[in-house]
């Protein structure tokens, strides 16, 4: 199940789980999170029918969807 954020962008919520529990903080998955997320923001700007969409985000940004993540994993039953 991918998480389709409002810019247009997947990032499997599996993955930040996976990496979560393999031993990474909250702060280095946000930091892998926003650089993922950011380059994919470039690609689609890279054609110049589309080079004002989409946002940068910034790491206070993407560490609040990563604890979002995080927090609904725990909340519904951390297996």
């Amino acid at each position: 199940m991918a998480n389709t954020n409002n810019r247009g962008v997947c990032v499997k919520e599996e993955e930040i789980i996976q990496k979560w529990k393999e031993g990474l903080s909250k702060n280095k998955l946000a930091e892998m999170y926003r650089r993922e997320f950011n380059q994919q923001i470039r690609i689609i700007r890279s054609n110049v029918r589309h080079r004002h969409d989409g946002e940068f985000i910034t790491n206070y940004e993407s560490l609040a969807h990563i604890e979002r993540v995080i927090y609904t994993f725990l909340k519904n039953g951390a297996t």
